[in-house]
Order: structure tokens, then C-alpha cells, then sequence
């Protein structure tokens, strides 16, 4: 009895975790536990901004491709947070080039203040606001890559892709649309410049000629979303009233787009309309820009696209057609996936991380819609397009990865890889939620046709689900069940399980759309 009560005296001053041992001997004895994380970072919430941002970004040096900006930002005493994007809306992943941020100057009043970055968030700047202080001046260069290894090239000695959600700190604490900011943007003289946005003299002319441009006050998520284009050789072409294709080239020659090509590019605002029933834009802007420096890329917008081609676009037209559905594409987003979004994807800020699980809508009914207008609007002939679904059937037919992978899980694929070369990519799969999902979305609408009658098609999905509230551009979200509701608004069936067994099982590829359209894949 004393021999236990002195063991348990001895076992109680002995540390938990080793009086808790057991098993074989450790080969260490020190076992650090954890530095808790405590973030200081403010919650976005619903609330207005106290005042109006200012933001100046001079563009003029396209040699180095280096943005200098300057922001004055209404401030109250104490701790404030300036955050750099890093979630960003159509990347659907952590894209944001914090690193290329340099140069950081904060002041108050021509007073120099310290800044720390957060040892967690490295997108997240702390400064400590002294009494009395009402703004701060904010000053720093974007250096945006000058070799292709160093990510995105924007700017050329003849064009510049301005893209104010890199040229930006704003304050953490709100959501991003209840940030005012107002815009100006500086390009070298003699230059045009387009975007979304408008000058703020309403004058409605968004070719100002070289200069300093002072844009109209805009919520933050606005300005984010509304890039500029700028260069020394640009054209402007109206393709309807409320939409504009605006080129710009390396060259003044590669603007020399024929009638009949132009002719087209109208054709497929009047084939989009016409199948959603509704416009999301007050205006809207095709920036296309066609250079052997920048490399081809398409980026959705509300009320505008980032496009930008190899040249030849125009000067080399019949042989060019496997990319010329990339326009339609990013038309289609303005209905399907910027006014219509993804519940999980959309975020009140640029810091909470997106979810993509429905990106087999988002970019998936894209790809198929993007093909379809391209045809209608005579864009790329109807044996281009069967020759593309071809394409994607036959490569899908052949990946190894199908064996362990589902489509459901490449959605992450932008948050796991960022878009960096794969070593095996038919066994890891990438991003097939773009083309298996037009292989998936042609599926429905063949198997509409036939139960139906031919009374019905995707089309009338299309309307339904994207063409509602006309000339709104804001975001409405919706969720798996949304889009099951309106597939069996328009034809009745198990629409849930044909989803779920191309998307969420490891399934062969998905060729029914081309079978039970009268077609095989050789």
C-alpha cells in the first residue's frame, strides 16, 4: 500500500507525456508542442467603407512592364490591414502575384510609417494608424513578368493589359463591394486604351487618346473586374449597340480584319442574345490583343473579356479555326459563371478561399456553348466543330486516369497544380471538367431531343437558367440542386443520377451525346 501510494506520487510530478509512454524507447527526449495560430486579420463584413479610395496606376513604362501606383486610402486610428488579392475570380485559384509587389511605401501625412506583413497571410500588410490621422498615401510598383518562366506576360513595347486587381492594396474588413475606389490609369501619349469602365466626364468614349484617363467612381469588385487594354495600334469595331470587339496588335497590319470576317464577330453577339434572352451587361467589351509576346490566353469579365492570340488572327483566317471559339467562350461567361455563379465560388472578398465544385457548369457548359455559338454565328465551319468533339472524345477515350480519377476532382485541379506542367497527364488528369464537360453537356442535350420529341434542347435550359432578369449584372449563385431543377423544368427525368454517374464515379468517357446523335468516334 505505501509502495503504490509512492509510486503515484512520483508518476504525478513526472510531464503528462511521459508518464503517458509506452512502447518502444524514443530517440529524442525534447518534444516541442505547436505556436498557436491567432489571426489578426478582420472578417469581411457587409458594411460600407467609411470613405472613397483613391487609385493611380501609371502604365508608360512597357519597356520594363512596370506599374507604378499610388493609392490614398480614408482611414481612423489603429490597427489597419491592407490586403493584396490573392483568390482570383476566373482563375479559380490562388493566383495573386504578391510577390511581384515591391517598393512598399506607407505614409501619413509625408510621415513614414512601418508595415509588417503577416507571418501567415503573406497577401495581408499590418500598419498601426496614429491618432489623428484621417488617409494614408500608399505607393508601390507591380512588376509584372518580363520572361514567360516568371509567370503571365502583359505588357509589350506596343501593348499593355492593365489589371487593376494586381495594381491594388485594400483595406481587410468588407466585402469588396462596398469598397468605392476611384480609378486613373496613365499610358504612354499617342496610345488607345479600352475597357469596361467609362470615363468619369460621361462622355461614353473609352478610346481616350494617350494621357492620363480618369474613370468613373466604382465599387472595388467592379474595378477588379474591369481590366484595360492599351496600345500603339488599336481599332474599334461595333458588333450591336451595346457591345464592342476592341483590337489591338503588335503590328497595324494584323488589324486588317475583311467585312465578312467582321460580320462574324456580329453574328455572335445576335446568336448569344438570342439564346439567353437576356443581356448582363449595360455594355460590353471584347479586348483582343494579337502579339507574339504575350501569350495566348482568355480571361471572362462581366462586361468585357482579356483575349489575346497568336497573329494571324485575321491575315491568316482559314488556318486558324481550331482557336476561334475563344471569344464565344468568354462572351458565354457573362451569363454562365460571372451573373450566374457557383454558390461555392463566389466570395465577398479576394482573401476567402473559392470552391470549385461546380466548375463542370461554370466551364463545362461554357466549352459547349462556346462551340455552338462559334458554329451558329459561322465563326469556325460545322466540320471544325465536329472535328473538335472528336478531339476531346478521342483523348478521353484513351486516358489511363479515368481508371482511379473522377471528374468531380479535377475541379481542384487550378487549386493543386496552379496550371504547372504535369509529367503524366493522362494519368494524372487536368483541368477535363472544360471538354468532358461539353462531352457531358451535348449528352443532355441530345438525350432532351430525343425524349422530347425535338421539341426541346439545352437551349431552353440555356434561357431558363441564364436568361432571366435582363440587364442585371450582378451575381446570382446557385447550387447542384439549381441546376437539377431546371434541367427537369425543361424535360422530366433522373437528372441527378445522370450527374452524378458522369461526374462523381470513376465512369468511362461520356459518348452517348455523339451516338445518340447519329455519330461514332473512328
Amino acid at each position: 500500500m505505501i509502495k503504490a501510494q509512492l509510486f503515484a506520487a512520483v508518476a504525478a510530478l513526472l510531464p503528462a507525456t511521459l508518464a503517458a509512454q509506452t512502447g518502444p524507447a524514443l530517440t529524442g527526449t525534447s518534444r516541442p508542442q505547436p505556436v498557436a495560430i491567432v489571426s489578426t486579420i478582420p472578417a469581411p463584413r457587409d458594411v460600407p467603407y467609411r470613405g472613397t479610395l483613391t487609385l493611380a496606376v501609371d502604365a508608360t513604362d512597357v519597356a520594363r512592364g512596370v506599374f507604378r501606383v499610388t493609392e490614398t486610402i480614408p482611414v481612423s486610428a489603429g490597427p489597419l490591414v491592407l490586403l493584396h488579392p490573392e483568390w482570383l475570380p476566373g482563375d479559380h485559384a490562388p493566383q495573386g502575384a504578391t510577390d511581384k509587389l515591391t517598393g512598399l511605401m506607407i505614409t501619413a501625412g509625408g510621415t513614414p510609417l512601418a508595415w509588417r506583413r503577416d507571418t501567415v497571410d503573406v497577401h495581408a500588410f499590418h500598419v498601426d494608424v496614429p491618432a489623428g490621422v484621417g488617409s494614408l498615401d500608399v505607393s508601390f510598383q507591380f512588376v509584372s513578368a518580363t520572361q514567360p518562366s516568371q509567370g503571365p506576360m502583359v505588357a509589350t513595347p506596343s501593348i499593355v493589359a492593365l489589371e487593376w486587381i494586381s495594381t491594388m492594396l485594400y483595406p481587410a474588413g468588407h466585402f469588396v463591394r462596398d469598397i468605392v475606389v476611384t480609378p486613373t490609369a496613365t499610358f504612354p501619349a499617342g496610345w488607345t486604351a479600352a475597357s469596361a469602365l467609362r470615363p468619369a466626364t460621361g462622355s461614353g468614349d473609352d478610346l481616350t487618346r494617350g494621357g492620363t484617363i480618369h474613370y468613373a467612381t466604382v465599387a472595388l469588385d467592379t474595378l477588379a473586374d474591369s481590366p484595360v487594354f492599351a496600345g500603339r495600334f488599336a481599332r474599334r469595331e461595333a458588333l450591336s449597340p451595346d457591345v464592342t470587339l476592341d483590337l489591338f496588335a503588335d503590328r497595324a497590319d494584323e488589324l486588317k480584319a475583311t467585312p465578312a470576317q467582321l460580320e462574324t464577330h456580329k453574328a455572335l453577339v445576335t446568336q448569344a442574345v438570342k439564346l439567353y434572352g437576356a443581356q448582363h451587361y449595360d455594355h460590353y467589351d471584347f479586348l483582343l490583343a494579337l502579339s507574339d509576346r504575350i501569350d495566348a490566353f482568355g480571361l471572362e469579365h462581366h462586361r468585357s473579356s482579356e483575349d489575346a492570340g497568336a497573329p494571324g488572327y485575321f491575315l491568316d483566317w482559314e488556318n486558324n479555326a481550331y482557336d476561334r471559339d475563344l471569344l464565344a467562350h468568354e462572351f458565354t461567361h457573362s451569363w454562365n459563371g460571372k451573373f450566374r455563379r457557383p454558390a461555392d465560388l463566389w466570395t465577398p472578398d479576394f482573401r476567402t478561399p473559392m470552391q470549385n465544385s461546380l466548375l463542370w457548369v461554370y466551364e463545362g457548359q461554357t466549352q459547349f456553348w462556346g462551340n455552338v455559338l462559334a458554329t451558329r454565328s459561322g465563326m469556325i465551319t460545322l466540320t471544325d466543330a465536329h472535328d473538335k468533339i472528336a478531339n476531346d472524345a478521342a483523348d478521353y477515350s484513351t486516358q489511363a486516369g479515368r481508371a482511379w480519377r473522377p471528374l468531380a476532382d479535377t475541379t481542384n485541379e487550378e487549386i493543386l497544380s496552379n496550371r504547372r506542367p504535369e509529367p503524366f497527364p493522362s494519368w494524372q488528369r487536368v483541368e477535363d471538367y472544360y471538354s468532358e464537360g461539353l462531352l457531358i453537356w451535348l449528352d443532355a442535350d441530345s438525350l432532351i431531343r430525343e425524349r422530347s420529341g425535338g421539341k426541346r434542347s439545352l437551349d431552353d435550359f440555356a434561357r431558363r437558367f441564364f436568361g432571366v432578369r435582363d440587364r442585371d449584372w450582378g451575381e446570382v449563385t446557385y447550387r447542384f440542386a439549381d441546376v437539377v431543377a431546371a434541367l427537369n423544368a425543361v424535360e422530366p427525368y433522373d437528372w441527378a443520377g445522370f450527374l452524378h454517374a458522369r461526374i462523381d464515379a470513376v465512369a468511362p468517357p461520356p459518348l452517348a451525346g455523339i451516338t445518340r446523335g447519329g455519330y461514332k468516334l473512328v
